[in-house]
């Protein structure tokens, strides 16, 4: 069974469809029992980092996420609250990335909203994925590149696309919206 964890933050149909469309049932839930015995866990999320993070510690939802065995794919927000901490409320997130997620510099148009190349792409997330793909981001806060990068993009300063550590993975970019080759990382992160 394939779990989308419900936390108060937008999106979550929009994936449950994209996995339709791969012929994948999904579950919409912050049940406890199911998200620990799913066979995948897609953390998704469009939203605000300290309301979403609320709900999670109300449910007690942030210690069962950190303690997840399964493979675990975090999306946009998702990435977000899988770091360290966020300026964005200055909120303590889940600490699975050790790094904190900082606010783009008004330098340009804020958020960076769109579709934009990804680059330096590694591990089975992105089998087939070529370098320089181009994936729909909308986001105004960023992981820095790190030591758990697995793809990059470039937007006012390079920042990580995607991130790995054991079973968590988490893409900054939405692949439920950036059509094929989204799809296709989808489907790379359902076959792990």
């Amino acid at each position: 069974m394939i779990v989308i964890v419900k936390y108060n933050a937008g999106n979550t149909k929009s994936v449950q469809n994209a996995l339709l469309s791969l012929g994948y049932d999904s579950v919409i839930t912050d049940d406890k029992e199911l998200i620990m015995n799913a066979e995948k866990v897609i953390f998704p999320g469009v939203g605000e980092a300290s309301s979403a993070m609320e709900y999670l510690r109300e449910k007690n939802l942030d210690v069962l996420i950190k303690s997840l065995k399964q493979p675990v794919l975090g999306i946009c927000l998702g990435l977000q609250l899988m770091c360290k901490s966020s300026e964005e409320g200055e909120t303590n997130c889940l600490d699975i990335f050790p790094i904190d997620v900082l606010k783009f510099e008004e330098t340009a148009i804020v958020p960076h909203m769109g579709w934009n190349d990804v680059d330096k792409l590694s591990g089975a997330l992105f089998k087939a994925i070529p370098n320089q793909s181009d994936l729909y981001f909308v986001h105004s806060y960023y992981a820095p590149v790190c030591e758990y990068t697995i793809g990059t993009c470039s937007y006012i300063n390079p920042f990580s696309a995607a991130l790995n550590k054991n079973n968590f993975y988490a893409t900054q970019f939405h692949p439920e919206k950036s059509s094929e080759i989204g799809l296709k990382i989808l489907q790379n992160f359902l076959e792990l």
